[in-house]
């Protein structure tokens, strides 16, 4: 599935819900479903500064994809997260860099967060996208 393809699958997901406190809620659920962190990768090289609430983003790089693992002390700061990092996971650095999140203000996510939490979540997408620019640099030199 292309990252366009997962973006259009996840607007499908979202966009149904009419209530913001619904769609709030779906997020959070699929929160609950994705694995925590371990302890050793909650640390200040992975924290996303700007947050209120305690957010890290763990990057990995195989086989010339990114992957991404997002976990919080917040429900909803951890749900939003973990939405960028299932878009972004499994992706190849250059749509990973290319892809920008608009789709979180189209099913109605970011208009419904208080300025701080739209701070961490764009934190979120500058960690990600600084690290996929990382490796494509890597894949560059190979």
């Amino acid at each position: 599935m292309s990252i366009e393809e997962k973006r259009d699958q996840l607007v499908e997901e979202l966009i149904p819900f009419e209530d913001h406190l619904e769609r709030f809620a779906y997020v959070i659920e699929r929160a609950k479903d994705a694995p925590g962190l371990e302890q050793e990768y909650k640390i200040d090289t992975f924290l996303i500064k700007g947050c209120v609430s305690q957010l890290w983003i763990f990057p990995k790089f195989e086989d010339g994809k990114c992957f991404f693992q997002a976990d919080s002390d917040a429900s909803i700061t951890k749900g939003t997260a973990t939405l960028l990092c299932e878009l972004y996971s499994g992706e190849i650095p250059q749509d990973v860099i290319d892809l920008e999140p608009d789709f979180l203000s189209e099913v109605g996510i970011t208009q419904h967060l208080s300025p701080n939490r739209r701070n961490g979540l764009t934190g979120v997408r500058d960690k990600i996208k600084s690290y996929a620019q990382h490796c494509l640099g890597i894949t560059e030199k190979s």
